[in-house]
């Protein structure tokens, strides 16, 4: 199979991942007395708040930057997004990989079957016209550890596209993307015969 990321455009404009907080809303301007500790087992002891997610997005990128209630940034050398909705006590994480509309069928498979074994907390989306990395998560529940690791893997979502399609971590077995990977690797090697 091609490596279909080669034609994607990576780079996708701040307005269409500013876009995405029409999703959600109530990002900024939290009581900051609610803090969040860690309850020793990866579990906030109290609620993660809008706040914290804001604190724990700045350590990743000191220039990150709240526009209306989405939280823009960077990480590993790509542009992400933070849209948290206190109200709906939901959070999401954002990174476009590039245009869906000209998707193969056999890419979107994929995809699929990525999602089911080593996409793992991570996840390939499809709106707005765009294919994304996303992470999606209750955000009361959600411990800093958590939201680090679901920020990785969607990164890593987002850099495997068109290879590995991982999150970094390991695969969940009993789907197919194993015995793909093995057959690419075997492909890529009859190609070094030359």
């Amino acid at each position: 199979m091609s490596n279909p990321s080669r034609n994607l455009s990576r780079p996708v404009s701040i307005a269409v991942i500013a876009s995405l907080a029409l999703l959600g809303y109530a990002c900024a301007g939290q009581d900051d007395s609610e803090a969040l500790a860690d309850g020793g087992e990866g579990l906030p002891a109290t609620a993660m708040t809008a706040e914290r997610l804001g604190e724990l997005i700045r350590n990743v990128d000191e220039d990150a930057r709240l526009e209306d209630t989405t939280w823009l940034f960077v990480v590993a050398d790509l542009e992400a997004a933070v849209v948290c909705d206190e109200a709906a006590d939901r959070m999401r994480i954002v990174i476009p990989i590039g245009p869906a509309e000209d998707l193969p069928k056999e890419e979107l498979v994929r995809i699929l079957q990525a999602n089911y074994d080593t996409a793992l907390d991570a996840r390939y989306a499809i709106a707005n016209g765009q294919l994304w990395g996303t992470f999606i998560h209750p955000l009361s529940e959600l411990s800093d550890d958590q939201f680090l690791t679901g920020l990785g893997q969607t990164a890593n979502v987002v850099l495997s596209y068109g290879t590995s399609y991982s999150s970094g971590l390991f695969i969940f077995g009993g789907g197919d993307s194993a015995e793909i990977q093995r057959r690419q690797l075997i492909e890529e090697l009859r190609q070094k015969r030359t």
